[in-house]
């Protein structure tokens, strides 16, 4: 007869694979390291190199440029309203006129020398939105200038003597106004060429 083999029980049952050693414990699991790439050499973090190719630049900002300083022992430069330059011609006027009364015996010539420069400054000093006012206030102002110069008794004496003033001295006055008309004239047509250069220069 055929005797079976058995297999001790000691053995048990046997397992596909390598065996595993249950009395060594297991190993913790490997953590990532962290790169290295992106740290110097003090262990900084260093910033990776953009790619290369064309950047874009900020526009350059147009700031307005800085008022000029007035200059020491210069010649002020005020801005006069349309009203403001009538009562500054007419009360250097007045002034002036009591003074030729007083020191040059009621000279008219005189009186007529002063009121070329009034008229200029009068033009030069009214600001730009109220230019076509000093033609207008200049002759105004000769007119209340003449009246310290005036000499007659009552008020229709010292009015003829204005009047005849006013004819003899046509030239004085005509001569301040014109200089007050040319001055405007070159004031308006910088301020015109200015507004048309600022109005073609091409946006920023």
């Amino acid at each position: 007869m055929e005797q079976y083999r058995t297999l001790s029980p000691q053995y048990g049952t046997r397992q596909h694979g390598p065996r595993r050693d249950r009395s060594r414990p297991p190993r913790p699991p490997r953590q990532p390291v962290p790169s290295q790439a992106g740290r110097g050499a003090g262990g900084e973090p260093v910033r990776a190199a953009r790619p290369p190719g064309p950047q874009r630049r900020p526009a350059p900002v147009r700031r307005p440029a800085p008022a000029p300083a007035p200059t020491a022992g210069g010649l002020p430069n005020p801005r006069l309203t349309g009203l403001g330059s009538g009562l500054f011609c007419a009360a250097v006027m007045f002034l002036l006129g009591a003074l030729c009364s007083a020191l040059f015996g009621a000279s008219l010539t005189a009186y007529g020398v002063l009121f070329l420069p009034v008229c200029a400054l009068t033009a030069r000093w009214v600001r730009r939105g109220d230019l076509m006012t000093a033609p207008v206030v200049v002759p105004i102002a000769f007119a209340v200038g003449l009246l310290p110069l005036a000499d007659g008794e009552g008020g229709t004496g010292r009015l003829m003597s204005l009047m005849t003033a006013l004819a003899t001295q046509a030239g004085w006055l005509y001569g301040g106004t014109l200089i007050a008309g040319v001055i405007v004239i070159v004031r308006r047509i910088r301020l015109v060429r200015r507004r048309r250069t600022a109005g073609a220069r091409p946006p920023v």
